[in-house]
């Protein structure tokens, strides 16, 4: 898996975006800060992988605005929230929305680094699951409708016996549907074909 390191900041205070970003590089990271959150989700898009630290309160568009906006947009970026003056009502909307974790400025730099650490881990396996989802698209695309229709069959639980009544077609034909499926999708075993079928059906 290769390793993420982008930390965008967005954030309208011009001393909190330097301060972090001095913070974060120090520390390896790869860092681009915006000063609002119309200029951040000008060039977020779904290849963009990384976290993001985020202000509550900005003018025009804030915090948990632009979270709703990149939810919306289907952009799993995890949240870091900051805000100067957070309430309970902020907090527990920003939590339910899907955000990381809640922080209150002026910000302990060893917690916002270790929420960091957190945030970046889970977006490189959202990243992960995303490219793994997309091989297994790829690879059911190869196969025929009727190869579909076994597969689907052979996830809810039928024996090849029972396929072939089902389908009115020859025990014998289930099977070799059954191996040009393993050979196209490199399934090798039951299990396999199972986690493959599955995948369709969230």
């Amino acid at each position: 898996m290769n390793k993420i390191n982008n930390v965008f900041v967005v954030d309208d205070d011009d001393a909190v975006r330097k301060s972090l970003r001095m913070l974060l590089k120090t520390e390896g990271y790869t860092v681009a800060t915006f000063p609002s959150a119309d200029e951040f989700l000008a060039v977020c898009n779904q290849e963009t992988a990384g976290c993001i630290i985020l202000d509550v309160n900005m003018p025009e568009m804030d915090g948990p605005s632009m979270q709703e906006e990149l939810n919306r947009r289907g952009l799993n970026l995890p949240i870091i929230f900051l805000s100067g003056q957070g309430s309970i009502p902020i907090t527990v909307r920003a939590l339910k929305a899907g955000a990381m974790d809640f922080l209150t400025k002026p910000v302990d730099g060893t917690e916002l680094l270790a929420c960091v650490k957190l945030a970046l881990e889970k977006s490189a396996d959202m990243q992960k699951q995303a490219a793994d989802s997309q091989s297994k698209a790829s690879l059911l695309a190869t196969l025929t409708e009727r190869e579909k229709e076994i597969l689907s069959l052979i996830v809810a639980g039928y024996a090849n016996k029972d396929i072939a009544e089902r389908l009115g077609i020859s025990f014998r034909t289930v099977e070799t549907h059954r191996a040009h499926i393993m050979e196209k999708t490199g399934a090798s075993n039951l299990k396999d074909l199972l986690t493959l079928g599955m995948s369709t059906n969230p």
